[in-house]
């Protein structure tokens, strides 16, 4: 079997059920679905270019000027993105944390440092990062909240980082993507965006609408400069039609996703206990997905099961025995740990 590098590898194994996937557990909106469904009578057209119409959109939503947003093929092509708007000479990735930053790095010549969060702080950044931001540091990406960990970075440590990185000349890319699965606020929602041109948010729809297969990401920048940039290394039309309209369709589910995040707070609680119960360390995360350690032959023993944990092995900064598995609908749950107490019986 080919190492697994990511959730959602279903192709390769027979599963009843997907827990190394985070996206809200309600499945896709009827109305998204609708919108996907009517815009393949498009499809024989080219999509919007600009992208004009989504913009707008998400610029009301999240009270973001039109002229500071860049829509992408997911958030990964805007890693990508900034990574060669940038040309950073050194970049800084805390691990463990999303292989998609260290692939995003990879398209240059760049040195990549790591600094290795410790399990004894929960795998927490602490104040001691901010040593690790000197002047020859050109990039620093960091996970709000953290993915494979599920932890936030506390507020006013996080705008500390921000402000060095302001007086070194860092490009800070803050990834949000699980962000509205937790209690706290954006970056760009209590801080104004022009004290901080430096910062650049990037967010997706795959997670909180549930619609990985689609690919739409974007990001919030006030530096013009930057966005043009960026701009200019993206492929013309990275945004489908499909991914357009169901972008649309989606910023007006605002009822599915408080009720989303609801079922999730609740779930997560519930899941918790029972998985401390059958002896696992449970971390406590504050997204949509929870992170623990057990046996280190764990997703092997889930498979035959019909069950698909996150190995999370493969992050830098963390070895076998390390695990990440999504809330999702109470009775799924409920059968995660079934095979859980089964398996480590």
């Amino acid at each position: 079997m080919r190492p697994v590098i990511h959730g959602g590898d279903i192709y390769q194994n027979e599963i009843e059920l997907d827990f190394s996937v985070n996206i809200n557990p309600f499945g896709i909106p009827e109305k998204v679905k609708e919108a996907m469904q009517e815009s393949l009578e498009l499809c024989e057209h080219y999509p919007d270019i600009h992208h004009a119409k989504l913009i707008e959109k998400i610029g009301a939503y999240y009270h973001i000027p039109e002229e500071h947003i860049l829509c992408g093929n997911g958030a990964s092509e805007l890693f990508v993105a900034i990574v060669h708007a940038i040309k950073p000479g050194k970049i800084v990735i805390p691990v463990p944390s999303f292989y998609g930053y260290e692939k995003a790095a990879n398209v240059t010549e760049a040195e990549v440092s790591y600094y290795e969060m410790k399990e004894r702080d929960g795998f927490c950044l602490t104040e001691a990062f901010l040593q690790e931001l000197q002047e020859d540091v050109d990039l620093l990406f960091l996970a709000n909240p953290n993915n494979p960990v599920g932890n936030t970075i506390e507020d006013v440590l996080l705008e500390k980082i921000c402000d060095r990185c302001r007086e070194k000349k860092i490009t800070v890319v803050i990834d949000e993507c699980f962000l509205e699965f937790t209690r706290k606020k954006g970056f760009f929602e209590t801080h104004s965006m022009q004290e901080y041109p430096n910062v650049i948010i990037v967010k997706a729809f795959t997670k909180l609408y549930a619609i990985p297969g689609v690919r739409l990401g974007y990001g919030f920048c006030s530096d013009s400069k930057v966005l043009e940039r960026m701009e200019a290394v993206t492929q013309p039309w990275n945004v489908s039609t499909v991914a357009q309209l169901a972008g649309l369709a989606a910023l007006k589910e605002t009822e599915y996703v408080e009720k989303g995040r609801l079922l999730i707070f609740r779930e997560s609680v519930w899941m918790k206990e029972r998985m401390a119960q059958l002896g696992l360390k449970v971390y406590p995360s504050e997204a949509n997905y929870i992170f623990f350690h057990g046996p280190a032959d764990l997703f092997e023993r889930c498979v035959p099961k019909g069950i698909l944990i996150r190995n999370c092995s493969n992050y830098p900064g963390l070895e076998k025995g390390y695990f990440r598995v999504a809330v999702k609908l109470h009775e799924q749950n409920e059968k995660l740990i079934q095979v859980l107490n089964e398996v480590l019986g």
